[in-house]
């Protein structure tokens, strides 16, 4: 072999051994090239069924959540129009138009109505039927109420709603009524907060009404059943309510010994040991303080308006007494009276003509002063110690018992006594007191008992008294009756919560009072307002217990 074929050979050998590197290569970059573009279309078409799956899954949940939401409104709030038949499944309604607002369901009664229904309601649908359904019961009627009763006497607070004391029974309306009223009588209407209230024609004066509202007013308004001036108060049971204390305003520092109105209602006197005659403006609510003033020298047992409302009249354990003028606000000291040494003026009693002062002497003397001059105009002699005074007939008698258990009775224009009379299970009497009409006295023993007399008997020689109370067992501090005497209130000092409510036409006892959330402390002195609407009590603590009385609208 030469040297250029082994050379040929060789360089062959090398061009084809170089070929086949070359395609080699381009064979392996190709491959891997293929490679990665199949790598990173399986990514994509990864992502792309994630993403798929994910939305369809989102889907099938809100499908799901709608499905479960449209479940629940069709299960809470049932489609009026297509009403639910057991067995199917709830699709929403689709409202119409002229679809009827109600439905009946007769799935009960075999495809009958069983519904009981009016003969006008039915009527119209009767003629399309001929059908006949008059004999058919209503369900109920609307005098149902006319035929319910009520026992008002089994429940102690709706004795209040009897209007006589032996009845019971009432119909259902009648009770409802009486409610009404009842609420009325405690809430008084507020005209003012009335948005649909008329107003006022012009040109009518108050006493006028139009034509058109007079009469509807009239036979619509029904105050005649709720407030009566001369209704009766009942027994048993007593509407009363506490209201802010009479001195809230400035309370006294000693125990009072005097509480009193005026004739106009609204203002109040308070006195007692603290030395201080203090008046308040009485509305219920404030109470406002309108005037203090002190009396250096007197501790006052005892103070009370002149009836006619122009003088106070204040005394203690003095010789003397004062007298405060209203109109001039002038304090004047009297005493002590000519010809006598009585040691103490703490008791006395003003005539309701406003002409007499009566003071309880000495020895059994009864010392008579004129209010104008408030000089001793004259003097009364009982057997035994003079304890206590009552005026009645106007000021013309004057009624007086004491250490020997008797009642007298005095004639003031000719000062002689007229009548003498046991007090019955009386030892020494040591209050009196008259009802504003004179009709009826009451006596207080030390032993705490207390007699009803009506008086025109008592003179007349019957001596048994129309009632005897004994709720209270030690002596009777004072006693009181209300405007038309048909409460009598008395009171013991020396018992805690010793006071009673009497309620005088059937002289039975109020249990009630004073209630077992109230405490009275140790009362010593009461008074009623004039019209009866508010009841006040001072105590040994230095405070006025302030009370309103539901049954009577004037103060």
């Amino acid at each position: 072999m030469s040297l250029i074929s082994q050379n040929t050979r060789q360089k062959r050998r090398l061009e084809k051994r170089g070929s086949d590197d070359d395609s080699d290569e381009i064979i392996g970059s190709t491959v891997a090239a293929g490679a990665e573009v199949v790598n990173e279309t399986k990514s994509q078409n990864g992502n792309k069924e994630r993403k798929r799956k994910k939305a369809k899954a989102l889907e099938a949940k809100e499908k799901e959540e709608k499905e479960k939401m449209r479940q629940l409104e069709d299960s809470l709030f049932a489609p009026l129009y297509a009403p639910l038949q057991f067995g199917t499944e709830v699709e929403a309604a689709v409202c119409d138009k002229d679809a009827p607002s109600f439905f009946l369901d007769r799935s009960a009664g075999d495809g009958e109505e069983d519904l009981p229904v009016y003969e006008e309601d039915l009527s119209s649908e009767d003629e399309l039927n001929g059908t006949d359904n008059r004999g058919r019961k209503p369900a109920w009627v609307d005098d149902e109420d006319e035929r319910t009763e009520v026992d008002i006497t089994k429940v102690a607070r709706l004795r209040k709603l009897r209007k006589e004391a032996a009845e019971r029974v009432i119909s259902g309306k009648e009770y409802e009524a009486r409610l009404r009223g009842q609420h009325a009588k405690l809430n008084p209407f507020a005209g003012w907060a009335d948005m649909d209230r008329k107003a006022p024609v012009p040109g009518l004066s108050d006493g006028e009404s139009d034509e058109e509202g007079g009469v509807d007013d009239i036979l619509q308004n029904n105050d005649e059943l709720v407030v009566k001036d001369n209704a009766k108060l009942l027994p048993d049971m007593l509407g009363f309510s506490r209201l802010i204390d009479g001195n809230a305003q400035e309370r006294s520092s000693g125990p009072i010994n005097s509480v009193q109105f005026h004739r106009n209602g609204q203002l109040m006197l308070v006195a007692g040991l603290d030395k201080h005659l203090r008046f308040f403006q009485i509305d219920g609510k404030r109470n406002p303080k309108i005037q203090s003033i002190y009396i250096e020298d007197c501790p006052v047992y005892k103070a009370s308006f002149l009836p006619d409302g122009s003088e106070v009249i204040l005394s203690g354990r003095r010789k003397f007494f004062y007298s405060f003028d209203l109109v001039n606000a002038a304090v004047s000291k009297i005493g002590p009276l000519t010809g006598r040494d009585e040691k103490s003026l703490e008791h006395f009693e003003i005539s309701p003509d406003s002409k007499t002062i009566a003071f309880v002497g000495n020895e059994g003397y009864i010392l008579l002063v004129s209010s104008k001059t408030k000089q001793l105009i004259g003097t009364l002699k009982m057997n035994g110690n003079v304890r206590s005074l009552a005026f009645a007939d106007g000021g013309n008698q004057l009624l007086s018992s004491g250490g020997d258990g008797h009642v007298y009775h005095w004639d003031l224009r000719t000062r002689r006594c007229i009548h003498k009379g046991t007090d019955e299970g009386s030892l020494a009497g040591i209050s009196l007191c008259t009802s504003h009409n004179s009709s009826l006295f009451a006596t207080g023993s030390t032993s705490g008992i207390v007699n009803v007399y009506k008086r025109d008997d008592f003179l007349g020689g019957k001596r048994k008294p129309l009632k005897t109370i004994e709720n209270l067992t030690t002596e009777i501090g004072e006693m009181k009756f209300n405007h038309d005497a048909q409460i009598l209130a008395i009171s013991s000092r020396k018992e805690r919560n010793g006071m009673r409510l009497v309620h005088v036409p059937s002289l039975t006892v109020y249990q009630n009072w004073p209630g077992p959330g109230f405490s009275l402390h140790y009362p010593r002195c009461l008074d009623f307002s004039p019209g009866s609407g508010f009841l006040s009590v001072g105590h040994a603590g230095g405070k006025v217990l302030l009370y309103k009385l539901h049954h009577y609208q004037n103060a």
